[in-house]
């Protein structure tokens, strides 16, 4: 799951980004709201956590922008503006929620997985072979039996599921997996796919997980 978090205040999007992150989630972060619109309309975010007082543009105006444009991504908006009539202002723009701040962490990740429950455009459950991952309860199975991930192993693990038989470079991973691309190791890609082989391919005869030499990584139940 993908993320992208809109916030100005640098200690809030801080907390909200390694939150998300330790639950497992992608999180992209902008403090402008011509940059979000961009980034909306150039990436593939399953939600929007959306402050309305940020830089360059209202949250108001980047909710209207991206829903004018059919962009149906769910968004929740975080304000510290607890009145009823911009609770209802908000809503009328296009957003799926409002959480006043401060708020309980516990509280967000519960309206985000509510939402994303709701949402038409993503699936709860990814299945290839006889691997399944419950994306609403960030659980993976193989054979049934559950299968214990850390959060950029499920990070990475996901992406691929969600582009099984494509093949993905590992710029094409970075730039998807925020928490990726700033890790310092060059090797940080092939580092964390022999970690999943180990925990998703060791004990089974069918590979998942394959190598194309030279050119990246496909996530298929047909040999590559």
């Amino acid at each position: 799951m993908r993320i992208l978090v809109v916030e100005d205040d640098e200690k809030i999007a801080s907390f909200i980004k390694k939150g998300l992150q330790e639950e497992s989630y992608s999180v992209d972060v902008t403090e402008n709201g011509y940059e979000a619109i961009y980034m909306i309309e150039t990436n593939s975010y399953d939600i929007v956590l959306l402050d309305l007082m940020i830089h360059g543009l209202s949250g108001m105006d980047v909710c209207r922008n991206i829903r004018a444009k059919n962009i149906t991504t769910p968004i929740i908006m975080l304000t510290a503006r607890d009145e009823l009539k911009e609770k209802v202002k908000g809503l009328d723009s296009g957003a799926n929620d409002y959480i006043t701040k401060p708020f309980a962490f516990e509280e967000l990740l519960a309206r985000i997985r509510v939402k994303l429950r709701n949402s038409s455009t993503t699936s709860s459950t990814i299945s290839i072979a006889d691997l399944t991952i419950d994306t609403a309860k960030r659980e993976v199975k193989r054979t049934g039996k559950k299968i214990n991930l850390t959060a950029k192993e499920y990070a990475l693990l996901e992406f691929l599921a969600r582009n099984s038989k494509k093949l993905l470079t590992e710029t094409i991973i970075k730039e998807n997996i925020s928490d990726m691309a700033q890790e310092s190791m060059s090797n940080i890609i092939n580092v964390y796919i022999y970690r999943l082989r180990n925990k998703i391919d060791k004990d089974f005869n069918l590979k998942l997980i394959h190598t194309v030499r030279g050119l990246g990584y496909i996530l298929s139940d047909e040999n590559v």
